[in-house]
């Protein structure tokens, strides 16, 4: 038995391939039929340990830079963020803990039917991590099934949940089908359809396209706060911004290290030469506290126009403080780790003939929270500072997720990061264009804008969800009608 609970933890850390920078994208499907074989013959708090095992690899394996922000970038003593980091995983391995058990306590040796009950348990557990505690959909099955995959077809329809409970399904299959023609029958029949779906259109191009200049200063977390740096910051951007160009030039998250207010004239001034401007900097508000922001500048100030969107989804312990865990970020070397949020539903920032949908770090990884802006928003913007994660998997899994978005809305995805990876995505999920990580440097391309409305963006999660949900109800129905 211990050795299946370490082959479950070895699975687990292996379905790290499947995502990015690897792209292995069938891995997580066989991995996670693994899981649901062991399962489905344990007892039931077996299976939740099997569950636990096997996210206690994945997590550990695939979101190891959480160390890397703690301890490197951030000065946390090396035992503190070891723990930290454990407990981290731990609290996310018990969602596929949670699975494990449903499966296990649910199953009537049917295979159809435990394989609906697999698929619909793990697609609501991906479901409630990425909402219980604000959240963390990180490594969420879907996000495996960017193109490539034939799933990705299914991502303007159901989204990154919809496309997971269709992984979900066919690693079930697996495990559980005694029928091997059932089982190729449905895996062709559902590839075949993801395939035909890639077809489709779902949006309409919106005006000319659009000249951008998306900046990558690559200034270095330990020296972007440092006061005898500043300058550093204001003229890398202002250097890039004035050698590149174009109709919008956008800038990362926090790429000034000032409040609005305190930035130089002469330095915005120098930003709005050439067009508009979408600048990450932090923002005071009316209560005297400070936002996160993306402000949106059309034409030298201060005759110019403003607009600007308050980050709404604060990072835990980075951009505010829990009850109770003051001493956390005494640990932690964080500057403006006070932010105050904005509100859930902004709108669009009309900039250079377009309507812009920011959204600032890992907003982005909540489809629900991005489709809010639409359908009046043409354009996507996210503005990242992925500094704090050094050179880790995190860059690469971002840029990934914000591919799962631009399909799921049908729109272009810009990122303008601080060190990695600034981008330019395509409705398709496609990559069109991407500066090296952890180099200085102007991205320009020429972005189009899109309207109209996926049947993502109108249903949302509502789909995948509640499907998961009634499998599991129904399951839990049977069960009872059985044991009578």
């Amino acid at each position: 038995m211990r050795r299946d609970f370490a082959g479950a933890a070895l699975a687990g850390a292996v379905t790290v391939l499947g995502f990015a920078p690897f792209f292995v994208f069938p891995l997580p499907v066989l991995t996670l039929a693994a899981l649901f074989h062991w399962c489905r013959r344990a007892e039931p708090s077996r299976a939740a340990l099997f569950g636990f095992a096997w996210g206690m690899g994945c997590f550990l394996v695939g979101v190891s830079w959480v160390y890397v922000s703690m301890h490197d970038i951030g000065g946390m003593p090396l035992p503190i963020a070891a723990v930290a980091t454990l407990l981290f995983c731990a609290v996310l391995a018990l969602f596929p803990a949670l699975a494990g058990y449903a499966l296990a306590r649910l199953r009537r040796d049917v295979a159809w039917r435990d394989a609906l009950v697999a698929a619909a348990a793990w697609t609501l557990s991906e479901w409630l991590r990425g909402w219980i505690f604000t959240g963390f959909p990180w490594l969420s099955l879907g996000y495996a099934q960017t193109p490539p995959s034939p799933l990705a077809g299914f991502a303007p329809i159901l989204g990154v949940h919809g496309v997971g409970l269709l992984a979900a399904l066919l690693a079930a299959a697996l495990a559980f089908a005694p029928r091997r023609r059932a089982t190729a029958a449905l895996f062709a029949l559902t590839l075949t359809a993801g395939f035909a779906l890639r077809q489709i259109a779902w949006t309409e191009p919106v005006g000319a396209p659009l000249s951008v200049s998306l900046l990558q200063g690559n200034i270095e977390q330990s020296l972007k706060w440092d006061p005898a740096r500043l300058r550093l910051s204001l003229d890398t951007y202002a250097q890039l911004a004035a050698e590149n160009p174009a109709t919008l030039t956008v800038l990362p998250e926090t790429a000034l290290p000032l409040l609005l207010e305190n930035v130089p004239l002469q330095t915005l001034d120098a930003l709005t030469a050439h067009g508009a401007v979408l600048l990450g900097v932090p923002m005071r508000n009316r209560d005297g506290g400070y936002a996160n922001a993306g402000v949106a500048l059309s034409g030298p100030l201060p005759a110019g126009t403003v607009q600007s969107y308050a980050k709404s989804h604060l990072v835990p312990f980075g951009e505010y403080v829990p009850t109770g865990f003051a001493w956390f970020l005494e640990l932690m070397h964080i500057p403006m780790s006070d932010f105050t949020p904005g509100p859930a539903r902004q709108p669009a920032l009309e900039l250079a003939g377009q309507k812009l949908a920011p959204d600032i770090c890992y907003e982005d990884a909540f489809g629900e929270e991005i489709r809010m802006a639409l359908p009046q928003a043409t354009l996507l913007v996210n503005l990242s500072n992925t500094a704090w994660f050094g050179d880790s998997l995190a860059q690469p899994q971002h840029l990934q997720i914000a591919r799962m978005r631009a399909m799921e809305t049908g729109r272009t995805m810009l990122r303008a990061t601080n060190t990695g990876m600034t981008a330019m995505v395509l409705p398709d999920g496609s990559v069109a264009a991407v500066l090296p990580p952890f180099s200085a440097g102007a991205l320009r391309v020429q972005a189009q804008g899109y309207q109209g409305a996926t049947p993502y963006v109108v249903l949302g999660n509502y789909v995948s969800v509640l499907a998961a949900l009634a499998g599991l109800i129904a399951a839990v129905a049977l069960k009872r009608r059985a044991d009578r």
